[in-house]
């Protein structure tokens, strides 16, 4: 069974933490677009989701039915609380948990860093912490070898404030011979040879001080052929 690719408008973004300097956002998918995509793979009648508590925590499980062997495949997860309705947000949390399981929305975590400088984002201070009033949304975004290779971002007022490789079309338009290497085919070739992105990001950060989207082209595909080395010798 295999499920398609998240469509932007299908995808929420959070703040997950504010500084003076800028925020860090976050990718994730609410219960419903895990329902509609179940729904519209499989059929409505041809999935169901149960709720039992082990040890104390509250699990789910997604069984969905294969036709060819006339039985019931089940996948589990477990939940972890939300800020508000308790209950709810751990039922809502197995779910969606045990559906990345069924490899609906798996690619969010092939998600870039994603930082917003202070200049870009209306953040104010709050006692000895930070907060930032506005609500971001991803307006386009492109997949390649199941992974995320162009992101935008922009606030719910249209105006854009991350920008993170190339979509298909650009790369299918890309002269060969040119040979341009991005930091998306960096995260791709990473993602191919078992690194997640926060581990890729963390490298890059640790060796050249700065985010992926300030690196240079040089610096770039140095990264690319070091990783390039790394698959050959596997």
């Amino acid at each position: 069974m295999e499920f398609r690719k998240l469509k932007a408008e299908e995808i929420d973004v959070r703040v997950q933490s504010a500084k003076a300097n800028g925020v860090i956002l976050l990718l994730y998918k609410d219960a419903r677009c895990d329902m509609n995509i179940l729904d519209e793979t499989i059929g409505c009648m041809n999935w169901e989701r149960k709720h039992e508590v082990i040890d104390g925590r509250l699990y789910c499980t997604v069984s969905l039915y294969d036709e060819r062997t006339n039985r019931w495949v089940s996948k589990q997860d477990v939940g972890t609380e939300s800020n508000t309705e308790k209950e709810k947000g751990q039922a809502s949390d197995s779910f969606k948990r045990a559906c990345f399981n069924w490899g609906i929305g798996r690619e969010l975590y092939t998600s870039p860093f994603i930082w917003v400088d202070s200049k870009k984002a209306n953040i104010v201070q709050r006692g000895n912490s930070y907060a930032c009033n506005d609500k971001f949304k991803v307006k386009s975004i492109s997949y390649k070898n199941n992974a995320i290779c162009q992101l935008t971002i922009v606030t719910d007022k249209g105006k854009e404030v991350f920008n993170f490789g190339k979509s298909n079309k650009e790369y299918e338009e890309q002269v060969k011979t040119e040979n341009t290497i991005d930091i998306g085919d960096v995260y791709s070739l990473g993602t191919e040879i078992g690194y997640n992105t926060v581990q890729l990001t963390n490298m890059i950060l640790k060796k050249y001080d700065k985010t992926p989207q300030q690196l240079s082209q040089l610096e770039i595909e140095t990264i690319y052929r070091g990783l390039s080395k790394r698959k050959s010798q596997k």
